[in-house]
């Protein structure tokens, strides 16, 4: 018997995408590398059981840990830490900008203005999420840190840089030792998850790899019992109910917002592209599959290699199309994750929306059949470097 994969959804299977998945080897380290041109059908989970209420058991795949709910874990007392969580603005040399940055990411992705990939960086993605932060907060709007800016993130007193203890699930895999770019090698192994326990916890705290790396000099990640400094991301539930999703094309952001119209979250995304750009207006979400398999199928692309014959690809968090789908009543399009969360927001889709494994999780977590979908903008002119 197949196993069951978690799934809320109203009858009937899910419709074929239009996604395009990065395409790159992903060993650890992987490089950043552009959008391959290939495309998708839907996830394919089973169907739940009217009596679960569409809740069923999450296939056996690596997929993102969630972060801790509870308080955070005091980081321990080194010079590193104690610089990150009293880090202010403006900041003068190059270390306390670094400082200063890492610790307003962190202090946005909790306030759920996402800056993606926490990695210390000023980046597109960083200023995306002040621009929304500052919108919020009544204050000018030019997506930079300044002083009145600073005075708000602060009001959250909480330290950037928390202590994690490496549990024996953030160690027991399964792990791969690579993720091949190639579907048809994608197709061959029985699932896609992360490449090493250093992905895992850089996703299970919002993290790049290399911060984590950078902070924790000399650990061995893959032992259970280690003490590691690590971004205090906080709880990933929101906190009501996402009545709707607005996703802007022009700004490369996804907003979710409650019945009453106040944004709940903001999240950078990948939106399509001027070839080929995502649907503008109002749709509706049809149900959410967790762990979703790929279905690469040449026949029904209009694009792409169609030699290869029609592929299903393992569920996983460096599936294609990552570690949740969110099925919309518009054929061919879904909100998804990702395998590689550092070019979300930074290159082009084939129509679909991409964000970050842990921001579509959230998402998905508190949306359900019949929230209103709005596209609105237009896609900018190219897709945006991945740098």
């Amino acid at each position: 018997m197949r196993p069951l994969r978690e799934l809320l959804l109203i009858g009937g299977a899910l419709a074929v995408t239009a996604c395009s998945p990065p395409a790159q080897d992903k060993a650890q380290p992987a490089q950043p590398a552009p959008q391959a041109a290939a495309n998708t059908t839907p996830p394919t989970p089973t169907l739940a059981p009217s009596d679960t209420s569409g809740l069923v058991p999450v296939v056996n795949a690596a997929a993102p840990a969630e972060a801790p709910a509870g308080p955070l874990q005091a980081a321990p007392a080194s010079p590193l830490a104690q610089a990150i969580n009293q880090a202010s603005w403006p900041a003068t040399g190059a270390e306390a900008n670094r400082d200063a940055l890492l610790r307003a990411e962190v202090l946005l992705a909790r306030a759920r203005f996402s800056p993606g990939v926490i990695d210390g960086q000023d980046g597109g993605n960083l200023k995306g999420a002040l621009s929304a932060f500052e919108t919020a907060h009544n204050l000018p709007v030019d997506g930079k840190l300044s002083e009145a800016v600073w005075s708000a993130l602060a009001a959250d007193a909480a330290p950037a840089v928390v202590a994690h203890t490496i549990t024996p699930a953030d160690v027991a895999g399964p792990f791969q030792p690579s993720i091949p770019a190639k579907f048809e090698d994608q197709a061959k192994l029985d699932h896609l998850g992360y490449t090493s326990p250093l992905e895992a916890l850089a996703e299970k705290f919002h993290m790049d790899e290399k911060l984590l790396q950078a902070l924790n000099a000399g650990v061995d990640f893959s032992q259970a019992g280690t003490t590691i400094l690590v971004a205090g991301v906080g709880p990933d539930a929101l906190p009501s109910r996402v009545t709707t999703i607005e996703v802007d094309k022009t700004h490369r952001q996804v907003r979710a917002m409650d019945a009453s119209g106040a944004v709940l979250a903001v999240y950078p995304a990948t939106i399509g592209s001027t070839e080929r750009p995502a649907p503008s207006g109002s749709f509706t979400v049809k149900g959410v599959a967790k762990n979703p398999t790929y279905t690469y199928d040449p026949s029904r692309l209009t694009f792409g290699d169609k030699s290869m014959g029609k592929l299903t690809i393992k569920p996983g968090p460096n599936n294609p199309v990552g570690a949740v789908w969110i099925d919309l009543s518009i054929p061919t399009f879904g909100i998804h994750g990702t395998p590689d969360p550092r070019l979300v927001g930074k290159t082009a889709s084939h129509g679909c929306v991409r964000l970050t494994n842990w921001d579509a999780v959230q998402l998905a977590s508190a949306v359900k059949p019949g929230t209103k979908v709005n596209f609105v903008g237009v896609e900018p002119a190219g897709p945006k470097s991945p740098a």
